[in-house]
């Protein structure tokens, strides 16, 4: 049995790895925890055979965990396998430096992580014959490339990652982009409910979700970038923020742009 490890601020995501892995005959989910200190006892307590591990969390973030790891004394180092949203060369450089063995780019898919479970438990050493960054780089991936492009824009203008929001607003200029979705009605009549069924919530709990999101993002992101995302005419001068469907809409045109130019 695989006894792996789950570290991640995202509560959701966590149960949502801790389901899909549970179904697996031969992986074990021996403890999650959601800030980086809290993931460094449960690595001493359990010692795992893989770390599923967050860059972004609190207390200690992925990196100093990884910092901290050989200081632990295990009998047996597990593998790391990183998740994050982005895949900056220097990132990359730094995390194989301090010994991470895979990195996975948000999103993800579920199988392919999994499949990469089992060959590091195993020490595949095929896994091994290409750097951290080239291994990653040999995975091309239409879909993963937008989903990719969609997370940069909207980690720049300043959404939390941990929020709810922020995959439903992910998921749903995603869903504009590859089925010409016009961001209006649409949205409460056949975009909200498809995300609110992926992930076992209401239409309402996503209109609302996104919104905060958008608003946290206003309040504590970059505004100027918003600005530049959905033009400055139509934030309000009366502090009125972008509705929803219209930051989904402009989101989904700036990569559209983008697209057409690369």
């Amino acid at each position: 049995m695989i006894r792996v490890l789950i570290a991640d601020n995202n509560v959701e995501l966590c149960d949502i790895l801790a389901r899909y892995f549970e179904k697996q005959d031969d992986i074990e989910v021996c403890g999650i925890a959601y800030d980086g200190e809290q993931a460094l006892n449960l690595i001493s307590e359990r010692e795992p055979d893989v770390v599923i591990l967050d860059i972004t969390m609190p207390v200690l973030d992925g990196l100093a965990v990884l910092e901290r790891l050989p200081g632990l004394n295990l009998p047996k180092r597990p593998k790391i396998i990183i998740l994050t949203a982005f895949g900056r060369e220097d990132l990359v450089l730094k995390l194989t430096q301090l010994g991470a063995d895979y990195y996975v780019v948000k999103p993800f898919d579920m199988e392919v992580l999994v499949t990469r479970i089992r060959q590091f438990a195993k020490d595949d050493e095929s896994l091994f014959t290409t750097s951290l960054a080239t291994d990653l780089r040999s995975q091309p991936n239409e879909k993963a490339d937008l989903m990719t492009m969609v997370t940069e824009i909207i980690h720049g203008m300043g959404v939390p990652a941990h929020f709810k929001g922020y995959n439903y607003l992910r998921d749903a200029v995603t869903m504009v982009l590859e089925e010409d979705f016009v961001a209006g009605g649409n949205l409460t009549k056949e975009l909200y409910p498809r995300i609110a069924a992926k992930y076992s919530t209401s239409t309402g709990g996503v209109e609302a979700a996104i919104r905060n999101a958008i608003l946290t993002a206003w309040e504590n992101g970059d505004p100027e970038y918003i600005s530049k995302i959905v033009g400055k005419s139509a934030i309000s001068t009366k502090g009125k923020f972008p509705s929803n469907s219209l930051m989904i809409a402009k989101i989904a045109d700036q990569l559209r742009l983008k697209m057409q130019a690369g």
